[in-house]
């Protein structure tokens, strides 16, 4: 049987892969399988070439200060062709630094402003404050208003711009910056977070949000996902709120 192909690009999984980023690529990967998907998946480490047109799905993962520093001069030189093809719908998703450097500029413990790509309506700034431990966010990104869960562990600070569109509100946890109970961000079909963990296995609905966006784009709406059995990942995602929130 025919498998229709949808190609997964990695960015930088040797300098972005912390708190188990890796996972949303291994969970995309294993997803498409399972919706009767072939996965092709390309991993684009520092200076190598890349076609973002090409692309159906964008994974980027979170890093420190330190990796942020090493990829930013790269970042910067693919930023036209990235935000030509997230204009033309490429599905995305960027954890933690990657999130960070969509925005405008990162400015830096010590002082450094990092210039970001400025596709996402946003920009950051270092605090004293670390903000760590599980998060638990209402979204409507999914249609009916649901939880989305993660782990965040930041002290950059996210502000975004007036038009800009949050992934969704805290109901526990810190989130963009601790003070206006937004996190991350969505634009067009392209999602910024501070939520590792990694996020995708434990939140199903947003990994196959990511998968139709990434199809539709590809074949004009001819492949719809069925549902699957997301029992476990569901007994998983519910085992975070209870954990966070004291409730089922």
């Amino acid at each position: 049987m025919h498998r229709p192909p949808v190609r997964i690009c990695s960015l930088y999984p040797e300098l972005l892969n912390i708190y188990g980023d890796r996972g949303n690529v291994i969970t995309m990967v294993q997803r498409a399988r399972w919706h009767n998907l072939e996965p092709i998946v390309a991993e684009v480490a520092l200076g190598a070439p890349v076609d973002f047109a090409a692309c159906d799905l964008l994974l980027i993962g979170g890093g420190q200060d330190r990796e942020q520093k090493i990829l930013v001069n790269d970042f910067a030189a693919r930023g036209p062709d990235l935000a030509a093809a997230i204009q033309d719908g490429l599905a995305m998703l960027a954890i933690c630094g990657a999130y960070q450097l969509m925005g405008r500029h990162y400015l830096t413990a010590d002082g450094e402003n990092l210039p970001g790509l400025g596709i996402f309506d946003a920009w950051t700034e270092a605090s004293k404050d670390r903000m760590i431990g599980n998060v638990v966010v209402e979204t409507e990104l999914l249609g009916a208003a649901r939880t989305v869960v993660g782990f965040e562990n930041h002290s950059g600070k996210t502000y975004l711009g007036p038009g800009a569109r949050p992934l969704g509100r805290v109901l526990k946890g810190h989130g963009n910056n601790g003070q206006d109970g937004r996190e991350g961000l969505v634009y067009r079909n392209a999602v910024g977070t501070y939520l590792h963990g990694s996020l995708l296995p434990k939140n199903p609905q947003l990994a196959d949000w990511l998968l139709q966006r990434a199809l539709d784009r590809r074949y004009g709406g001819a492949i719809q996902l069925g549902r699957l059995d997301d029992e476990f990942e569901e007994r998983a995602h519910a085992a975070v709120v209870r954990q966070v929130l004291g409730k089922s």
